[in-house]
């Protein structure tokens, strides 16, 4: 897998868990001005951090601001499934 592949994909799952932390924390979202672009990083990673910044730079329009969503502490991925059924088709 290549890195720009990796990092867009590491983006899409931030982006998804940063709109169900909005869901929960909507006062946040009241943080961020009108038309700003918001940008993904994760703290101690640089590398994904400085593709996602460039690639922020790139599609900012002009009079956008940009605003950069820094995730200091991310918990593992886990299913939420609690219980499941098997059917066998024979």
């Amino acid at each position: 897998m290549t890195d720009k592949k990796r990092f867009v994909d590491k983006n899409t799952m931030l982006i998804k868990e940063f709109d169900r932390y909005i869901l929960d924390h909507p006062e946040f979202a009241d943080k961020i001005p009108n038309n700003a672009l918001v940008v993904m990083q994760i703290e101690g990673d640089e590398e994904f951090n400085a593709w996602a910044r460039l690639t922020a730079q790139n599609v900012a329009e002009k009079d956008n601001p940009i605003v950069y969503i820094i995730i200091t502490e991310l918990k593992p991925v886990h299913s939420r499934i609690e219980k499941l059924k098997l059917e066998l088709v024979a």
